[in-house]
């Protein structure tokens, strides 16, 4: 992986930091389900870093990576009670709970990773942090997911007729599923685990995923056809506990806000970083990339899934707001 000299003698100070989260007067604790070193949880041990430094010492952050403190649904039931003090979520588990996370959730809504940092970055983004302080959480930053795509065994797929009857793993989400069902493919809703074999075997043809996922699974040696359709494009977010967050004096919220907001260029910089160097693996490998293709009939197949899923005045609006965003 690359990284800055700048960025590098961050990430050290980083690992500093939590060294040194005992002797701070409060030390939040940061739950995040992905392994150290991961781009998330190395952009919050740098907004620990600078939450220390701007206090003096006196605020510091604890991360618990590799899901030590629970699953993604257990640590945001305990992050709302003030167990946990912050979270580092995709936005997905939120979906049935704050309707506006869905938005950013649906097939095709962001034309480019670009796009989606606009947007996250702009009023329809800070509308989507906001609405969880209705719901015992205060939003405060969001970070990339990557883009996922269609990979498969059998064949490339240039065009939206080329998915007709394939079978493909999906997670278990009915958004998934309808989205799939609506480009005329089959979805097979399955563990993660479970689809390198499958795969191998014949039981599905494919499956969907961004880069880095693509890359480590392993399942490019088994599906050696990569379409850049990215018809997912989800941030996360980091979330803290509102309990945790009223507790701080004004300028100590207004500290935490920055760090959080300071963290997300390192978190994208890492990221980029870990896309670029696993695109470059798999191509290595012999993979098969199709990028010349033609979003827009995939994209006018989701009528339905966007009929179903956006069906109030809040949410229609805000997608309205995202395709007018340049």
């Amino acid at each position: 992986m690359i990284y800055t000299k700048t960025l590098g003698a961050a990430l050290l100070a980083s690992v500093a930091t939590v060294t040194a989260a005992s002797a701070c007067e409060t030390t939040f604790r940061s739950s995040d389900t992905h392994p150290e070193g991961y781009p998330t949880v190395a952009a919050v041990e740098e907004m620990g870093r600078l939450l220390e430094e701007r206090t003096d010492g006196r605020l510091c952050i604890e991360v618990f990576h590799s899901a030590q403190l629970g699953e993604e649904k257990d640590t945001i039931e305990q992050t709302q009670f003030g167990v946990i003090d912050m979270n580092r979520v995709s936005l997905g588990p939120f979906n049935n709970i704050i309707e506006e996370t869905q938005v950013p959730s649906l097939p095709y809504i962001f034309r480019s990773t670009d796009h989606m940092h606009k947007v996250m970055d702009g009023p329809v983004g800070q509308q989507i942090l906001d609405a969880f302080s209705d719901h015992d959480l205060v939003g405060l930053a969001f970070y990339d997911g990557g883009s996922r795509s269609f990979y498969n065994s059998e064949k490339p797929i240039a065009s939206i007729d080329d998915l007709a009857g394939m079978k493909f793993r999906v997670m278990q989400s009915d958004m998934f599923v309808d989205m799939v069902d609506a480009l005329g493919a089959n979805a097979t809703p399955m563990p993660y685990g479970e689809v390198y074999s499958s795969i191998q075997t014949g039981v599905i043809d494919g499956a969907e995923n961004n880069w880095p996922s693509y890359d480590s699974s392993g399942h490019f040696e088994v599906a050696k056809y990569y379409t850049l359709d990215q018809h997912l494009i989800v941030p996360e977010v980091l979330v803290m506990a509102k309990s945790t967050f009223d507790g701080l004096s004004a300028e100590d919220q207004e500290i935490v806000r920055q760090a959080a907001r300071d963290s997300v260029p390192v978190m994208r910089e890492l990221w980029a970083a870990r896309e670029a160097e696993s695109e470059a693996h798999v191509r290595a490998a012999g993979v098969e990339v199709i990028s010349d293709i033609d979003k827009t009939p995939f994209i006018e197949a989701m009528g339905p899934v966007y009929d179903k899923y956006v069906t109030s005045a809040v949410l229609q609006q805000m997608v309205a707001d995202i395709q007018a965003t340049e």
